[in-house]
């Protein structure tokens, strides 16, 4: 007779790995939420910021770095399925979209004035700094699309006894990744526009939102047993 002791830790590794999805999720969607309310906060003394990049120069710098740096370390230790594409390898693509995460706190966006000294770790005061930011920016977003749509819809269990339903876990995922693309791509076009001033943190928080939703479906954050689970992850009780 099996011991139950034996499924313990696949059970655990389970539950470890939903709970650092959910945390994700969570970080994702609450870093522009959590930046727009302190701002409006007298206390702090700073205003909504144009970008979330932009809060860098600001007394919410902290809450800024401190949040891509644990976004980051969860993404880095992060343990996913090794496939042989790069495109759908969970363990390497989130690795990189670590990376890139640390990127983006440490190398800032250009201020507003080059006049005051520019803490960062690279001591220039050109604009070289704002396009290394993109860059980081940039392939941190367009990871976490392929990881939406490339690896977050492999291995789902077929049940045949259950109909695929319009919230299905695969379509979730897919257009999130999808929606990232779009809200990144829109960001230099309204800047070019100039029609609204806090376009690019509109877009970037809404980038965040659908990157955090995606984790948190993939974290089964709202369950999957009964109604959610036959609907979302084709799961019966």
């Amino acid at each position: 007779m099996n011991n139950p002791s034996n499924f313990m830790p696949l059970e655990n590794d389970i539950k470890t790995f939903r709970r650092i999805r959910r945390a994700i999720g969570i970080l994702g969607i609450s870093l522009p939420i959590v930046l727009v309310i302190l701002s409006l906060i007298p206390f702090f003394k700073t205003p909504i910021q144009d970008s979330i990049s932009s809060y860098y120069y600001s007394n919410l710098r902290e809450i800024f770095t401190g949040a891509l740096c644990v976004v980051g370390l969860f993404l880095i230790r992060y343990v996913g399925f090794k496939s042989a594409p790069f495109w759908k390898n969970d363990n390497l693509l989130t690795n990189f979209a670590g990376y890139m995460a640390f990127g983006v706190a440490f190398f800032p966006t250009n201020p507003d004035s080059w006049i005051d000294k520019i803490y960062t770790l690279i001591p220039l005061n050109s604009g070289l700094l704002g396009y290394i930011h993109y860059g980081f920016a940039a392939t941190f977003f367009l990871i976490l699309s392929i990881i939406s749509i490339n690896v977050f819809t492999i291995g789902q269990e077929e049940n045949d006894h259950i109909p695929i339903s319009a919230f299905n876990e695969n379509h979730i995922y897919r257009i999130c990744g999808y929606l990232i693309l779009v809200f990144i791509i829109m960001i230099p076009i309204f800047s070019i526009i100039d029609i609204f001033y806090y376009s690019t943190l509109l877009f970037e928080a809404l980038a965040l939102f659908a990157f955090g939703i995606s984790w948190l479906i993939k974290g089964r954050v709202l369950g999957d047993k009964g109604r959610v689970g036959e609907r979302i992850y084709r799961e019966s009780n």
